[in-house]
């Protein structure tokens, strides 16, 4: 998939600061800067779209890298939504997990409408053979 013009892709994950900021301009929960801290440095694979140094886009995959994998932190800043930037980031990370992944169970969590992507890349609802499950962990008194 081509890019737009003068938006090119770097095959590593933004820096824990950009990486905090963009999540939240796009509707992600927000990470605290430990947690990215030691979060970033174990992606298995991630793509940064970028406009000069401006971050527009990311996406990541974390796991053990040959068993389990689980795609993430797909966002576009906000004003670039709807311009086939989070599908350009979708087509990086499933070019790696074609030529990477072979026999790996790969998971995502789709919010809202974005399972309509995330099937253009093969992704299929897993309900009712399996139901995905989460938690968080609340920060200690």
């Amino acid at each position: 998939m081509s890019l737009p013009a003068g938006v090119h892709c770097i095959p590593l994950p933004p820096s824990v600061e950009e990486y905090r900021a963009l999540r939240v301009l796009a509707g992600l929960s927000p990470k605290t800067a430990e947690a990215a801290a030691r979060g970033l440095p174990n992606t298995v694979f991630g793509v940064s779209l970028r406009e000069g140094d401006r971050l527009l886009a990311m996406g990541r995959i974390i796991g053990d890298g040959g068993c389990f994998l689980q795609v993430v932190d797909i966002a576009v800043v906000p004003d670039r939504q709807g311009q086939g930037l989070g599908k350009a980031v979708m087509a990086q990370l499933d070019a790696w997990l074609r030529t990477n992944a072979i026999g790996a169970y790969v998971s995502l969590i789709a919010d809202g409408q974005a399972h309509r992507l995330y099937a253009q890349f093969g992704f299929t609802l897993t309900a009712p053979r399996s139901v995905g499950m989460a938690k968080v962990v609340a920060q200690g008194p």
